[in-house]
């Protein structure tokens, strides 16, 4: 059987995209530091301030990333001295580089501590990677992912870990991800700020529809039921017939409740897990479970293209849909409080996964054959 592609190498690449997003957030007010030479900047200075959670987070934070360096280059064939190589010497370097761009952001304060926080993550990273695939546990996941998958699924691979990341960042409806066309509107506004055209674009955007009325019950309810159905069929497009495509929709379910009741109990504490439950939660999720296991016999480009129908749905309900208290409270939770560290690694999953979902199902009904 001819050797699948490795989900590793998006993943990795992903990764790489959302630690240079946390390292570099805001991405606002780039200056030179006053008195400043270069050779300066790139001495990191050791900070007299300590924070155990930071020092935690540093170290955690980078560790995903040398194990999926070293995955990818292993994964793909290559050799264990260049898979290691990369795996360690790849998330120092890059921690280096962004520490020093830090200089330049207000707000941002480069750190000796965090770099060798960084490194050293990113090292055990690779290690515990190098430990798994001496155990032989990288020939055992080929193995089952030859069970379960068809050829050329490792883009869809990728898709389906990273989706309940994305559920990780508060959405105004539940399952709701893909809402950023608010976002769009801001980014536009300060991108034409102090031109001649500022006063059309900003009249423009102030006609664009901002509904402040909830969604009813039965839309909130569809929209539930699309974001579990997008990912269902999906998952579908690459299972292999049979029990395994069966068990993909209420396994997605499990794991849409519990990503979405721990978001929840880390904002509010752990007695107000399910606080995110609305009266159309469940019967949207059942329903959708439902649908996914009937059209499990479907063939595969049907499944892509239904997975095209819901995705597409999906963002054009929750652009229609208000932000609710728990939405408020949860954003407001993540953007100021300790989950500003993580707070591009689920945002712009949350935001870009629908349309990323678009394209690949998009390219899947392209496919020949």
């Amino acid at each position: 059987m001819t050797r699948q592609h490795s989900a590793t190498g998006p993943l990795a690449a992903a990764y790489l995209l959302l630690v240079a997003y946390a390292s570099l957030y805001p991405f606002e007010g780039w200056r030179w530091p006053a008195g400043q030479a270069l050779q300066d900047l790139m001495v990191l200075p050791w900070p007299p301030w300590r924070s155990r959670f930071d020092e935690w987070s540093n170290l955690v934070g980078y560790a995903p990333l040398g194990a999926l360096f070293f995955a990818a280059v292993v994964r793909n064939g290559g050799r264990f001295s260049r898979a290691m190589f990369l795996g360690v010497a790849g998330p120092a370097c890059l921690s280096f580089v962004f520490e020093t761009l830090q200089n330049f952001i207000p707000g941002r304060y480069p750190s000796l501590r965090d770099w060798v926080l960084n490194a050293i993550g990113g090292a055990a990273g690779a290690l515990v990677a190098s430990a798994l695939q001496s155990l032989g546990m990288f020939d055992r996941w080929q193995r089952v992912r030859e069970r379960w998958f068809v050829q050329d699924s490792a883009a869809a691979i990728a898709l389906m870990l990273l989706w309940p990341v994305g559920l990780l960042f508060p959405a105004p409806v539940p399952l709701g991800m893909g809402q950023v066309f608010n976002e769009l509107r801001l980014a536009a506004q300060a991108a034409f700020a102090g031109t001649p055209w500022a006063d059309d674009v900003q009249a423009w955007l102030r006609a664009a529809p901002d509904p402040l009325a909830p969604l009813s019950l039965p839309r909130e309810g569809l929209a539930i039921a699309l974001g579990l159905l997008a990912p269902s069929m999906l998952a579908a497009a690459v299972t292999r017939p049979g029990w395994r495509r069966v068990v993909m929709a209420p396994g997605g379910a499990a794991i849409a409740l519990a990503t979405m009741a721990l978001s929840s109990a880390l904002n509010f504490g752990p007695e107000h897990a399910f606080a995110w439950l609305t009266p159309a939660t469940l019967p949207a999720l059942a329903a959708a479970t439902l649908i996914a296991v009937v059209l499990a016999p479907a063939p595969p480009r049907l499944s892509a293209a239904l997975g095209l129908v819901a995705v597409t749905a999906l963002v054009t309900i929750v652009a229609d849909a208000p932000a609710d208290p728990y939405y408020a409270a949860s954003l407001q939770g993540w953007e100021q409080g300790r989950f500003v560290h993580f707070h591009g690694l689920a945002q712009w999953i949350g935001w870009l996964w629908p349309y990323a979902a678009m394209g690949w199902l998009v390219g899947r009904l392209g496919q020949r054959g």
